[in-house]
C-alpha cells in the first residue's frame, strides 16, 4: 500500500523521529549524572517524577480514563515503564553497542505483537523492508569477536527485555483506543517511576539530598525533554501502524552512532555508515509494509 507523505502522515513520523533523537542522545547526560554520583535508578526516578510534575495538569483526565481502561492501562504502565527503566540500566552498565543490538531486535517482537493485538498483516515486500532494517542494525552493531549476539550477562538481558517491552508498549498504545494521548504519555512517566522506586528502596532509600546544583540542572533539562518528546511519540504511535513506527525508531541507532563520535570520541567506520544507510532506506520505504491493517474494535 502506497504511503502518501501528507500532513497527517508527517506529524506522526515527526513525533517518532523526535523520540529517536532524544533517546539516541539521552545516554550521555545519564552517564554524566552517574559520574557525579547519581545512580541510574535515582536519576531515572527523579527525571520521570519531575516529568509527572510538569504534566500534573493532566491528572484529572488521567485518573478518569485509567478507571475505565482496565487491563490496557495496566499493560501500558508496566511495558512502557520497564522499556524506559531497563534501557537506562542496560546502557549504563553494559557494552553499549551490544545492548543496543539486543534492544533493537524490537521490530521482530513488534511483528508478533501487532499481528496478535492489532491484526496488522505484512505483505512480502514488508518482510523485505524489515529484513533490510535488521541487516542495517547487525552491520552497525555486531562485533564478530563477541560471537552470536545473544545475552551473556545481566545488562544484556536487561537490554533484550527492555526491547521486548518497548515493542509491546508501542503496540498496546495503538491498541488502547480508549486512552487519550495525554493519558498514554502520563502512563509512561508513572510506570517508569513505579518500577524504579522499589529498587531504590531495596538498595537503601532515596538519597537525593546530596545532589549539587549542576546535577539538578541536568535532571531538570532531561525531564523537560522527556515531557515534550513523550507527547510527540505517543501521538506518533497512536496514529501510525506499529511496525512502521518501529522502523522509524531505528533512526536512534544512526543518531547514537553520530553522538558517540562527537561526545565520546568513537569514530564511525565504513560498517557504521553502511548500516546507517540501510536503516534510513528501510525507514523511508516503510510505507509499503501492509496489505491492509485491521485494528480491532
Amino acid at each position: 500500500m502506497a504511503f502518501n507523505y501528507n500532513k497527517n502522515n508527517l506529524l506522526p513520523a515527526f513525533g517518532i523521529l523526535s523520540g529517536a533523537l532524544v533517546w539516541g542522545l539521552i545516554w550521555y547526560p545519564y552517564r554524566v549524572l552517574q559520574d557525579a554520583g547519581i545512580s541510574g535508578p535515582l536519576g531515572t526516578l527523579i527525571t520521570y517524577t519531575l516529568a509527572m510534575g510538569l504534566g500534573a495538569f493532566m491528572l484529572p483526565r488521567v485518573w478518569r480514563e485509567f478507571s475505565t481502561a482496565g487491563w490496557w492501562a495496566l499493560g501500558l504502565l508496566l511495558s512502557a515503564g520497564w522499556a524506559n527503566f531497563g534501557y537506562v540500566l542496560a546502557m549504563l552498565h553494559g557494552e553499549v553497542m551490544r545492548v543496543l543490538l539486543l534492544f533493537y531486535l524490537a521490530p521482530v517482537w513488534t511483528i508478533l505483537f501487532s499481528f496478535w493485538l492489532l491484526g496488522e498483516r505484512l505483505n512480502r515486500y514488508g518482510y523485505l523492508v524489515i529484513a533490510l532494517s535488521m541487516s542495517g542494525a547487525f552491520i552497525m552493531l555486531w562485533e564478530p569477536a563477541l560471537g552470536i549476539p545473544y545475552p551473556q550477562n545481566v545488562s544484556e538481558w536487561l537490554g533484550l527485555s527492555a526491547g521486548i517491552s518497548f515493542a509491546l508498549s508501542n503496540v498496546v498504545s495503538r491498541r488502547a483506543t480508549c486512552l487519550s494521548v495525554e493519558t498514554k504519555t502520563f502512563s509512561i512517566w508513572l510506570g517508569t517511576a513505579m518500577l524504579t522506586a522499589p529498587l531504590l528502596v531495596w538498595q537503601g532509600g532515596l538519597p537525593a539530598q546530596g545532589i549539587g546544583g549542576e546535577s539538578w540542572l541536568i535532571l531538570g533539562l532531561i525531564s523537560i525533554a522527556l515531557c515534550s518528546v513523550s507527547f510527540a511519540v505517543q501521538y506518533g504511535v497512536t496514529h501510525m501502524p506499529a511496525n512502521r513506527a518501529m522502523l522509524l525508531f531505528l533512526f536512534e541507532l544512526v543518531i547514537a552512532a553520530v553522538a558517540s563520535y562527537f561526545l565520546a570520541n568513537e569514530a564511525m567506520g565504513l560498517r557504521d555508515w553502511l548500516g546507517a544507510a540501510l536503516i534510513v532506506s528501510a525507514s523511508l520505504l516503510s510505507g509499503k509494509l501492509y496489505v491492509e491493517p485491521e485494528v480491532k474494535a
